[in-house]
């Protein structure tokens, strides 16, 4: 069954990468009210680009777990299979 699933996890994970990346630009909007800095940026503190960088991978990464999770208890809705580990002693 995980086979059948892969192209639902790769269309997710093409999903959530942008979707996060559409959270993260939108807090940082918030937080600073300027784009976010590069660490190729010049006249940037160390400070602000660690914690931009630390807050996009937070933000990419919960987001993707997020939809990632919600495609596989989909496909299990539509298949009657979970994709994925089953807990220890079912």
């Amino acid at each position: 069954m995980n086979l059948l699933y892969k192209p639902f996890a790769l269309i997710a994970g093409i999903v959530g990468a942008r979707l996060g990346r559409s959270v993260f630009d939108v807090l940082w909007a918030k937080l600073d009210g300027d784009e976010p800095p590069s660490e190729t940026t010049e006249d940037v503190r160390l400070g602000k680009v660690v914690g931009a960088k630390a807050l996009e991978a937070a933000t990419v990464a919960g987001t993707a777990a997020a939809v990632d999770r919600a495609s596989r208890r989909s496909f299990e809705y539509l298949f009657g299979v979970f994709p994925g580990k089953k807990r220890k002693g079912e």
